[in-house]
């Protein structure tokens, strides 16, 4: 279904090497979701171009971007239909991920995809408050990643609870995000984050897009995330 050549330069853009194996998983992982999408609605992006720049690559990117030390642990906060998470796994088999979502028939999705493309990640039906105030998820993680789940204010409250200090959340975020960062600041600050970057770059299809990586410097306060209704009319 998707041209496995073109997935494969694309991942090498980012310096991430895809084996026949991994090319494999990815086929399988465009087919299965693909078919699932007809009973359960998961990404509006189904054309097999569309599915290998903007959902596959660009998971990818982190991967060459960030530096995820082997065996690191990577917690998905609004993982959806899987992106950035498990081509991140697929390509990584020695990260060991936990995607986190709200919706269990996503998670069902994934349970299955699991099964089908060889890989293992662990499944978590959770919001990203109650899981950031859960003594078995806070502070856990070496990483959090995101995508296409808040403004970043309320994205930072959802991510940075379940990192420990050393660690780091990495959101991917669209070309024009500078005004976000700057309404993150004190966000950050509050969180017990810091050293924000951001990096940009471009995929095949010529869109922008941006990683924002923000380090855990110091432990989140015991009061944070607040509950969901505080934290998206009143973010930090």
């Amino acid at each position: 279904m998707i041209d496995q050549k073109k997935l494969e330069q694309g991942a090498a853009a980012f310096s991430v090497p895809l084996c026949g194996e991994m090319l494999g998983a990815f086929s399988t992982y465009a087919e299965f979701l693909v078919e699932y999408n007809q009973k359960v609605n998961l990404t509006a992006i189904t054309d097999p171009d569309g599915i290998v720049t903007r959902h596959f690559v660009d998971s990818l990117a982190p991967l060459g971007l960030v530096e995820f030390p082997e065996g690191a642990s990577v917690v998905d906060v609004g993982t959806g239909a899987g992106f950035p998470s498990v081509p991140m796994a697929v390509a990584r088999p020695d990260l060991r991920f936990t995607l986190l979502d709200s919706l269990q028939k996503r998670l069902t999705f994934l349970s299955q995809l699991a099964g089908k493309i060889d890989r293992w990640f662990a499944l978590v039906h959770r919001r990203a408050e109650q899981a950031g105030a859960d003594p078995a998820l806070r502070e856990r993680f070496d990483f959090a990643v995101s995508r296409a789940v808040a403004g970043l204010p309320a994205l930072c409250e959802y991510c940075l609870p379940l990192v420990r200090v050393g660690g780091a959340m990495v959101a991917l975020k669209g070309p024009d995000c500078g005004e976000e960062v700057r309404a993150a600041a004190h966000a950050v600050e509050v969180l017990g984050g810091g050293g924000v970057r951001e990096i940009a770059y471009r995929l095949a299809d010529g869109s922008g897009r941006t990683l924002v990586v923000i380090e855990k410097r110091s432990r989140t306060p015991p009061k944070y995330p607040r509950q969901r209704v505080k934290l998206t009319e009143n973010p930090l």
